[in-house]
């Protein structure tokens, strides 16, 4: 399999790895060099923690990440059998994207969304008709190369063959892909933010601190990392933008509270060593 990946930030870094790791040729594209460089030193880290921990062996770095092939070029993905998109979360931009793959692409090539909160069937408006039902939804979840779950979201003209496919790819590749229909937010975002909002207003009210929360999340809900280290890790940023999808589909239960877009105005996001929620105090 050659497959390819439009978008070397956290989550498209970790799908090349994931499916490197499974053995397949990977085509990791972005638009700057440095993008990509930065990618693979990230990869590079990653294998070398993940064998400090007993999750990779030792002296097989250099064949995983050799299965890795970057390029600025999308020219390059004629020769995929398989492109999952993982850029910003804006239908305009992942649209440019579609656009762009569907003129370059074989007409068997399947593609695949990495969508958080987008409508899939939305998106394959993006991609000529003949191309709608090799069209489809892989939705991962952070950090994707220890994160099990896979939510597989068919657009209305999905085909069977295309859901099966991609399926037994994920599996192939450690994950566990569950069906999930094709509604604004899917199933576990739907649930997690809900959660987030909810959380967000304990502190608003000074019910608790983050560190607080996020210690009875783990301890008394047994999760394995609090909603605040988890917006730190995914940042509030993307958080907020998700909620705003889903307020505009769902209504008032998924409004954003005001603390969260206070906070995102100022730049408190957290990621990539940023201050967040437990970093640079709630209020």
């Amino acid at each position: 399999m050659k497959i390819g990946i439009v978008g070397a930030g956290l989550m498209g870094a970790e799908i090349a790895f994931i499916f490197a790791r499974a053995g397949h040729s990977v085509l990791l594209n972005d638009r700057s060099e440095e993008a990509l460089h930065s990618a693979i030193a990230r990869l590079d880290r990653l294998y070398e923690k993940g064998v400090g921990r007993g999750f990779y062996e030792a002296g097989q770095k250099e064949a995983v990440l050799g299965c890795i092939e970057t390029t600025v070029d999308r020219e390059r993905f004629v020769s995929c059998d398989f492109i999952t998109e993982a850029v910003f979360e804006r239908e305009d931009v992942k649209a440019d994207v579609f656009h762009e793959l569907d003129e370059i692409c074989r007409s068997d090539c399947i593609f695949a969304t990495n969508t958080s909160t987008i409508p899939i069937s939305a998106l394959a408006t993006h991609v000529r008709e003949a191309r709608r039902s090799r069209f489809v939804g892989t939705h991962y979840f952070s950090p994707v190369s220890r994160m099990k779950l896979v939510e597989i979201i068919p657009a209305f003209d999905t085909s069977s063959e295309t859901l099966d496919f991609v399926k037994h790819l994920c599996s192939e590749a450690g994950k566990t892909p569950v069906e999930i229909r094709d509604v604004t937010g899917f199933a576990v975002n739907r649930l997690l933010h809900i959660f987030m909002i909810e959380a967000v207003r304990l502190v608003e009210e000074g019910v608790a601190t983050p560190e607080q929360i996020d210690t009875v999340c783990r301890l008394g809900l047994g999760h394995p990392m609090g909603p605040f280290e988890l917006m730190d890790a995914t940042t509030s940023s993307l958080c907020l933008q998700a909620q705003e999808i889903m307020h505009e589909a769902y209504g008032e239960r998924f409004r954003p509270r005001p603390l969260m877009k206070q906070r995102v105005r100022a730049g408190l996001v957290g990621g990539a060593g940023r201050p967040g929620w437990r970093s640079s105090g709630s209020r």
